[in-house]
């Protein structure tokens, strides 16, 4: 089947696309994807009875052969091409008053959810927004997200992840931004990348393509390694149109300034120069390694026609979820819970914020940093020797990898005398047990680790 057929056919479905039977309401178009671990052509039968419209099955699979007594069974070469496809095809016919959608693509290393949610709210002042929920940035989740166009949309934000060269690439294609932003370059899927000089080649594949339409970026100038990214691509000059591509923000840039956080305002609070004073950002953010995701939501908006004012008092409304930047109070505690993911720049990052808080007693609960490979115990040592000689009460360790770098830290006398009480456990269940029975109290805990950790677990015993 043609891509213009089977545009037909999702435009008849009410434009409601899914890979997940679980998630079917009914009349929806069902892409039967097929992975390591599981094969979605399996289950387009009980998606049907289910109450999809129709299900699109490689043509391989056996529930292709159901396509010759059912005409909702759509046979394709690859189901994930397909869905790619379409998706692309969705964004390249898709108008708003008169013009083709704009969409503006974010990546990074760090911050890329946080940043999309801020930009999102800051965008929906004055626009209809269509934007990737959660963190569904991957090959399957930049397509789903276009396919949630309608309308209704004026403006679109896609994020887009990468743990291997040429994943931004793939993705821009089918995305086809107008604009693009990369929130920061780290150490990160290092296994994938083979190096820091990997992941700032991937990173600037979003840069390369929007060079090559000519098109614009939102750069950090702050920050030297996206300048020279943006520099080697020649970005601040166009030939053509004898104009920089470069849309510029920063902390600096801006002369803004973040205050010091105290217990009694624990969260980011940024200072920004504007005419006749300053404007007031007070977020509900912990950390000031999120300041820059927030300049750039403001940089976004004010290129969008949104006041400084309004976009600063959408990023005050804005209450991080999912374990992100957030800051907890239980009975007994307050929790700066970080633990969506973790990589050797963020923990750093985490650290150097939590060794700023102002608190008789501090406790850090860290979890391995996942797909680093060779890299990984000597970046486990750094954060390791960081964490005990930053002066906290305790720090209890996650993880296989910080079990190695332990023991090489202990084997080479690298172990930091200091007063900070070390402890390792293998998982965060066994963690959690620990603390189940020495129970923390009057404490500001930190909690940080890669989502395969799943440090989530301790909260409940804290």
């Amino acid at each position: 089947m043609d891509i213009k057929s089977l545009y037909s056919i999702y435009k008849k479905c009410g434009g409601k696309v899914t890979t997940d039977t679980r998630t079917l309401k009914g009349g929806e178009l069902f892409f039967a994807l097929k992975g390591e671990n599981f094969d979605g052509n399996e289950y387009a039968s009980k998606a049907l009875e289910a109450g999809a419209g129709y299900a699109v099955v490689n043509a391989s699979s056996a529930a292709a052969r159901l396509a010759e007594t059912d005409s909702r069974i759509i046979p394709v070469e690859d189901t994930l091409k397909t869905l790619q496809a379409l998706a692309r095809w969705h964004r390249s016919v898709t108008f708003v008053d008169g013009k083709p959608l704009t969409v503006i693509a974010l990546t990074g290393t760090n911050g890329k959810t946080t940043t999309k949610e801020l930009i999102r709210e800051v965008l929906s002042i004055k626009y209809n927004v269509t934007a990737t929920e959660g963190n569904l940035n991957n090959n399957i989740g930049v397509p789903l997200t276009l396919l949630k166009i309608n309308s209704q949309t004026q403006l679109a934000v896609v994020e887009m992840g990468a743990s291997h060269p040429g994943d931004i690439r793939e993705l821009v294609e089918i995305a086809l931004p107008n604009y693009g932003l990369v929130t920061n370059v780290g150490k990160a899927h290092l296994l994938g990348f083979g190096s820091f000089e990997g992941v700032m080649k991937t990173k600037g594949e979003l840069y390369d393509y929007l060079r090559r339409t000519a098109d614009k970026v939102f750069v950090n100038v702050d920050n030297p390694y996206l300048c020279k990214m943006a520099r080697e691509r020649n970005l601040d000059s166009d030939p053509e149109r004898n104009e920089s591509l470069v849309i510029p923000y920063g902390l600096e840039f801006s002369q803004s300034k973040v205050l010091e956080s105290s217990p009694e305002h624990p969260f980011l609070r940024i200072r920004i120069p504007a005419e006749g004073g300053e404007v007031a950002v007070d977020t509900n953010l912990v950390g000031a390694y999120n300041a820059d995701n927030v300049m750039a939501a403001l940089a976004v908006g004010h290129y969008f026609g949104v006041s400084l004012q309004d976009g600063a008092a959408a990023v005050s409304g804005y209450k991080p979820a999912n374990n992100r930047s957030q800051m907890t109070r239980t009975e007994r505690n307050l929790l700066i819970v970080d633990a969506y993911n973790a990589n050797p720049t963020s923990m750093d990052a985490a650290l150097n914020n939590f060794a700023g808080v102002q608190a008789a007693r501090k406790v850090a609960l860290l979890g391995d940093m996942l797909e680093l490979g060779e890299d990984s115990v000597s970046e486990h040592v750094k954060v390791a020797e960081k964490a005990l000689a930053s002066g906290f009460s305790s720090v209890c360790f996650v993880g296989a990898e910080f079990g190695k770098a332990l023991k090489e830290m202990s084997s080479s006398s690298a172990m930091p005398q200091t007063g900070t009480e070390c402890l390792h456990f293998d998982t965060s269940d066994s963690l959690a047990q620990y603390l189940s029975e020495k129970r923390i109290v009057d404490a500001v805990v930190l909690i940080k680790g890669s989502r395969g950790t799943r440090m989530e677990k301790t909260i409940p015993m804290l």
